[in-house]
C-alpha cells in the first residue's frame, strides 16, 4: 500500500466502536480523552437520525464519554446539509424523530404534507401505517424521496429492530421509486464531516465496526480505515469482501497509542 500522511483528524462510528447496547466499550473513554487532549479535530458519527447532537452528548456523557456537541455528526445533520445545498428553503414531509426534524428546521425547511419538495425518511421506533401511506402517495405524486441511511436493522437489547433501509424498501416496492441515501456508506457523509472539521482525506482515518458501511464509506472518501471487532463485522467476515480496511483491531483500546 502507498505510504500515507500521518493522521491529523479522526472520524469514528459510535455504536459498536465506542458503545455497545448502551454500555461503553473498554478503552473508549480513554480514547476520547486522548483525542481531546491532542487538539486534533475529530467527529463521532452515527447513521441513527433519531437524536440531536445535544441528546447524544448527554447520553454519552452519562456513560463517561466526554464528547462535545460540536464533535457529533449524525445522518440527520448530513441529510439537512445535503438538502440545503440542493434546494435551499425547501419543504419536506418527514417521517422521523427530533434529530431529523430539528436539523431540517435549523436550515430553514418547512415541514408539510402539502405538495412537499421531498419525502424524508429517517429512524423512528413508531413507524405508522398512516405516515407510510402518506409518504407513498406524496412520492407517487412527484415528491423526491430521500432517506437518512440504508441500515436495514438496528440493535436493541431484545434483538434486531427494523430500521430505515427496511422501511425504505417497503416504500420503494409501493412506488417504484428508490430513495437517495445520505448516510454511510455514502462517502458524502464522510466528506461533509471532514469539511465540518476542516480535515483532509489523505490525513484522516475512519474507525468503524462494519465493513459494508464504515469501512466502505471511509475508503471511498479516500481515508485510512480501521475496522474494530467489537460490533457487527467478525474476523471471519472480513475476507468475504472485495475491499479491505487499512487496519483491523480487536477494539478501540488498540488505537490509544495512535493518537
Amino acid at each position: 500500500m502507498a505510504e500515507r500522511k500521518p493522521i491529523e483528524s479522526w472520524l469514528t462510528d459510535m455504536d459498536g466502536v465506542l458503545i455497545h447496547e448502551g454500555v461503553p466499550i473498554p478503552g473508549a473513554a480513554e480514547f476520547v480523552k486522548r483525542l481531546r487532549a491532542s487538539g486534533k479535530p475529530f467527529l463521532v458519527l452515527t447513521n441513527n437520525s433519531m437524536y440531536t447532537p445535544r441528546d447524544l452528548h448527554a447520553r454519552l456523557n452519562r456513560m463517561g464519554l466526554e464528547v462535545p456537541v460540536e464533535a457529533i455528526w449524525t445522518s440527520a445533520l448530513a441529510t439537512a446539509r445535503f438538502l440545503d445545498g440542493q434546494r435551499p428553503g425547501g419543504t419536506a414531509y418527514v417521517i422521523g424523530e427530533a434529530g431529523l426534524t430539528t436539523a431540517l428546521h435549523d436550515i430553514g425547511y418547512v415541514l408539510t404534507d402539502t405538495d412537499p419538495d421531498y419525502v424524508v425518511l429517517g429512524e423512528t421506533r413508531t413507524y405508522s401505517f398512516e405516515a407510510l401511506t402518506k409518504a407513498i402517495r406524496l412520492i407517487s405524486r412527484g415528491a423526491r424521496f430521500i432517506a437518512t441511511n440504508p441500515d436495514e436493522t438496528g440493535p436493541s437489547v431484545e434483538g434486531a429492530l427494523p430500521a430505515t433501509g427496511s422501511v425504505a424498501a417497503l416504500i420503494t416496492k409501493a412506488t417504484g421509486r428508490a430513495p437517495y441515501f445520505v448516510g454511510k456508506p455514502n462517502p458524502l457523509m464522510m466528506r461533509e464531516g471532514l469539511n465540518k472539521i476542516q480535515g483532509h482525506s489523505e490525513s484522516s482515518a475512519m474507525i468503524g465496526d462494519r465493513m459494508d458501511t464504515d469501512v466502505l464509506a471511509g475508503m471511498e472518501a479516500g481515508m485510512e480505515t480501521v475496522l474494530v471487532l467489537t460490533g457487527v463485522t467478525q474476523p471471519e467476515d472480513v475476507e468475504s469482501y472485495p475491499y479491505r480496511p487499512s487496519r483491523v483491531c480487536a477494539s478501540i483500546a488498540d488505537l490509544l497509542d495512535a493518537i
